[in-house]
């Protein structure tokens, strides 16, 4: 792929909290049409790396670009309205709000009017329109007026998606988005993915092994910070390092 196919990068990421290094100089590229996995087992430096990336954490040294731009000082409302939006391992949904009003609440973010403080933010058009497209995209149509806290859980994690649909991001990274469901909820969320891809970079932080390789077009492995293998999902499995230190020699 081209370096313009390139949406977000990270290049010698590294966060120290005193003498313990959780990412150490990690490198990674997010392109657009492209499921990025990164792997590892717990303390690899995985949630680490995505708070980096996202501007939730800054890093000790390293450099990150989002479309080509140097947002590594940027907070994370900043690279949020340049384009990158992101889903946190615990659904971050309000609960007693509808379906569309989360959505519209997501996108109000992205398009704020302060200046019409005098009217409704619900006849906002543009949040509206934003909120009712990424519902439609995710496949939640059905629930528009159901209260968040009464969805299943796998619909709750499509929600979690929708609202960063509705923020207009080229960038997703989404923390295990997949854990605690089961396997029809798991085929429902691949497919999501698969679609969105084509519009977006898309980091995807997980631990179901069976997904990742259905799912990534490329893996990075994580071990004590550092990036032990970056590659295809096929180069990935054969990979004598990675059998040893994180498949268990499963291939």
């Amino acid at each position: 792929m081209s370096t313009a196919d390139t949406l977000l990068r990270g290049t010698d990421i590294t966060r120290r909290w005193g003498g313990l290094v959780a990412v150490d100089k990690v490198s990674i590229d997010l392109r657009r049409g492209e499921v990025h996995a990164v792997i590892g087992t717990n303390g690899a430096g995985k949630s680490t790396l995505i708070n980096i990336l996202s501007g939730e954490l800054p890093p000790s040294a390293g450099r990150v670009e989002l479309l080509g731009q140097d947002v590594t000082a940027w907070s994370q409302p900043r690279r949020a309205l340049a384009g990158l939006g992101r889903s946190y391992q615990r659904t971050t949904l309000y609960p007693h709000f509808s379906v569309l009003e989360n959505c519209r609440l997501a996108a109000q973010s992205r398009h704020p009017r302060p200046w019409h403080w005098w009217q409704p933010a619900a006849r906002c058009t543009v949040s509206n329109e934003r909120a009712l497209a990424a519902v439609q995209r995710t496949g939640l149509f059905d629930a528009l007026d159901r209260e968040a806290g009464t969805l299943s859980h796998g619909q709750k994690r499509q929600l979690e998606i929708a609202m960063c649909l509705a923020t207009e991001p080229q960038v997703l990274l989404l923390d295990e988005p997949l854990a605690g469901m089961g396997a029809e909820e798991t085929d429902r969320m691949l497919a999501l993915l698969q679609e969105l891809k084509a519009g977006h970079a898309i980091l995807l932080v997980e631990h179901d092994m069976d997904a990742v390789f259905r799912i990534a077009d490329r893996i990075t492995v994580m071990v004590n910070g550092a990036v032990i293998a970056s590659d295809t999902p096929q180069a990935v499995r054969a990979s004598p390092e990675v059998q040893a230190a994180y498949l268990g020699g499963h291939g």
